[in-house]
C-alpha cells in the first residue's frame, strides 16, 4: 500500500514482486501485467490518472491470514482527497501469493473510484 498508493512510486511497487511476478485486476479489461517492467509501467500509467492524494488517516484495511503462510487477503478502503477538497473512496480486495518474501501473484479486485464531481 505504501509503495503503491501512498508514495505512487511504480519502481518501489514493482520491486515488491518476483522477477516473474504477476499483477492482475480481473475487473479491469486487459489488466494482467507480468514481470517487474510491465508491472512498473502499468502501475505508473494507472497512477497518473488517480483523482487525488491518499488520505492515510481516513483509509482503512483488514488483513486476513490463510492456512498457507504465503497467501493472505487484504480488504482496503482507500480515501482519496481531490485537490479541490472533495473526497472519494476506492475499495479493493487483494489476494497476495508470495514466494521467498516477494509477491509472485497479486490479484486486485477494484473498480476505479467515481470522481467526486460524479458521485451519486
Amino acid at each position: 500500500m505504501y509503495a503503491g498508493a501512498i508514495t505512487r512510486n511504480p519502481d518501489a511497487f514493482a520491486a515488491l514482486f518476483t522477477e516473474d511476478g504477476v499483477f492482475e485486476a480481473p475487473l479491469v479489461p486487459g489488466a494482467r501485467l507480468t514481470g517487474r517492467t510491465e508491472i512498473r509501467d502499468g502501475i505508473a500509467a494507472f497512477q497518473s490518472g488517480m483523482p487525488g492524494a491518499v488520505n492515510v488517516a481516513e483509509s482503512a484495511y483488514v488483513l486476513h491470514e490463510t492456512q498457507d503462510p504465503d497467501v493472505f487477503i487484504a480488504e482496503i478502503d482507500t480515501v482519496l482527497d481531490a485537490p479541490d477538497g472533495r473526497r472519494t473512496t476506492m475499495s479493493l480486495v487483494q489476494i497476495f501469493r508470495l514466494r521467498n518474501g516477494q509477491i509472485r501473484h497479486l490479484r486486485d479486485y477494484f473498480h476505479e473510484p467515481i470522481p467526486p464531481d460524479r458521485t451519486p
